[in-house]
C-alpha cells in the first residue's frame, strides 16, 4: 500500500510503501517501523497501492498459487506472529479472501481517507487489516469498511462521506499514481519499504529486511521489538 503522513518532526525523511491489507506480510515492516520511528529518528509515511497493478507490471504471481509455498506460509505465519508480537492468523477461506475477493475497494477506501483525512489512514488501515488477518473478518462489502473505519474512530458520517468517494476519477487516479510509483522503484509484489538516505532510494521487500534498513540507515537493529516497548496490537 502507499501513504499516509505521520505529523512528528522527525529530521530523516523515510519513505515506507506498504499499506495493503490484503496482504499477510505488510503489517509487520510497518509495526516495526511504528516501533523504531522515534528510536531512529525517521519521518514515516504509508501509502496504499494495488498488489493486482503490481503482479502484473512485473509478470509475478502470488506465491499461495504455489502447494509448497502456501503450505510453508502457514507455518511461517505462526512463527512470525510470536516473533513481531503481532496477533495474524491465515483466514480460513484463505484462497477466496486473497485471490477472490481481493482487497480494491479496501485499498480505494485508503486512498480516499489519505486525501481527505490523512490523520486516520493509521489506524484504518490496522483495523482493515486486523479484520483479515486476526479476526477472519470481510473487508470487501460497504458495511464492513464503514465498520472498520468507525472501530478505528471515525464517525460514522465521515467514514460514510470517504465511502462514497471510493469510485471517483480523483481517487481511482491517486491510487493508480501510487501503485505506478512502486512499480518504478522495482516492486514486484508488497510489502515494500522505501528508504530516502543521502539522496538515494532503496527499495527493500518484504518483511525480513529491517535489520538491513538499520544497517541503510547507520542505527542499531534490536530485533522487532525493542526492548522497553509494549508493542502489541
Amino acid at each position: 500500500m502507499l501513504a499516509m503522513k505521520l505529523l512528528f518532526p522527525f529530521l530523516r525523511p523515510f519513505h515506507v510503501v506498504v499499506l495493503r491489507p490484503g496482504s499477510c506480510s505488510s503489517l509487520l515492516p510497518w509495526q516495526v517501523l511504528c516501533r523504531y520511528q522515534n528510536i531512529w529518528n525517521i519521518r514515516l509515511q504509508l501509502r496504499p497501492s494495488l498488489i493486482a497493478g503490481i503482479m502484473k507490471d512485473s509478470g509475478n504471481k502470488p506465491p499461495a498459487l504455489l502447494p509448497r509455498k502456501a503450505q510453508y506460509l502457514r507455518g511461517d505465519i505462526k512463527l512470525l506472529r510470536q516473533q513481531f508480537q503481532v496477533p495474524i492468523q491465515f483466514p480460513g477461506d484463505f484462497l477466496s479472501v486473497i485471490l477472490e475477493k481481493g482487497s480494491l475497494s479496501a485499498m480505494r477506501f485508503l486512498t480516499a481517507l489519505s486525501l481527505e483525512h490523512p490523520e486516520m489512514l493509521e489506524k484504518v488501515s490496522r483495523e482493515l487489516w486486523m479484520r483479515v488477518w486476526s479476526r477472519d473478518e470481510d473487508i470487501t462489502e460497504p458495511q464492513s469498511i464503514l465498520a472498520a473505519a468507525e472501530k478505528a474512530g471515525m464517525t460514522a458520517e465521515q467514514a460514510r462521506g470517504i465511502l462514497e468517494k471510493i469510485s471517483t476519477p480523483k481517487v481511482k487516479n491517486q491510487l493508480r499514481e501510487t501503485t505506478e510509483a512502486a512499480c518504478k522503484y522495482g516492486a514486484f509484489g508488497l510489502p515494500i519499504t522505501v528508504a530516502h538516505v543521502d539522496g538515494q532510494a532503496h527499495m527493500l521487500f518484504g518483511s525480513d529486511r529491517m535489520e538491513l534498513l538499520a544497517y541503510l540507515l547507520g542505527e542499531k537493529w534490536m530485533g522487532p521489538v525493542p526492548p522497553a516497548m509494549n508493542a502489541r496490537l
